[in-house]
């Protein structure tokens, strides 16, 4: 009764998902697709190309760029969760042919932290009794991973993909629905930045302003300096 009581009593809380894959690319692609859209359209805006080349140029960018950054998303975790499974694997071939040199190793990994020579030695026997939990507690502290939570490629490609795609559109978005000067596309293009940056501050405890505004000032350094050089290298009139 006094256990079912303690154990009602005692406080909950719940932590973020930070090895899941895909709050870093649904990050990196929605900012991505902001930024490289949003200076693109502002260089060949400075240029002075017509609203309809803008629209072209605009789409051009989104589909290719999400494009890239999901392939690219997809390659880069893949290689990661080989590389791990590759490293994992040698390990396991270790536990199997040298248990003894791998138990001693684990025990003086915990003696150096501060455990009792004795104690760090009996736990870590303990541990090797469960082949599969000696792995996992091996390559957390051998590899710093878990080789039971590695990132799915697929879910770090997609959100890549998708985010990329919805970050993109921002600027875009006033165009297709019907404007023919740059300004409002430059207007939308920082709301998202502001709005992304903002909604990054959700996962990082952060204060809501100063990230939205530090993504403002990125994006819009970006925008300025694709603008000014399509000015130089264009020649027209500035839409």
């Amino acid at each position: 009764m006094t256990g079912a009581v303690n154990a009602a009593a005692r406080p909950e809380h719940h932590h973020a998902d930070v090895s899941g894959g895909w709050l870093r690319p649904a990050v990196f692609g929605a900012m991505d697709g902001l930024v490289t859209n949003i200076a693109l359209i502002a260089g060949v805006g400075g240029g002075g190309v017509s609203p309809e080349a803008i629209v072209l140029t605009g789409t051009a960018g989104l589909v290719a760029g999400a494009i890239s950054m999901g392939l690219g998303e997809y390659t880069s975790v893949r290689t990661q969760t080989e590389q791990v499974a590759a490293e994992v694997a040698k390990e396991r071939r270790e536990l199997e042919r040298n248990p003894e040199v791998e138990t001693e190793e684990l025990a003086q990994a915990w003696i150096d932290r501060g455990l009792p020579p004795d104690l760090a030695r009996e736990v870590a026997k303990v541990v090797h009794t469960n082949p599969e939990e000696a792995l996992r507690i091996h390559a957390r502290e051998e590899l710093g991973v878990d080789p039971t939570e590695q990132p799915s490629p697929w879910t770090a490609a997609i959100s890549s993909f998708l985010c990329f795609c919805i970050g993109a559109l921002i600027p875009l978005l006033p165009y297709l629905l019907g404007s023919d000067v740059l300004w409002p596309a430059l207007i939308a293009g920082g709301a998202g930045l502001f709005l992304a940056g903002a909604l990054v501050a959700r996962f990082t405890h952060r204060a809501w302003w100063t990230s939205g505004l530090r993504q403002l000032l990125l994006g819009g350094a970006a925008a300025a300096a694709t603008y000014v050089i399509g000015m130089l290298i264009g020649g027209g009139t500035p839409v």
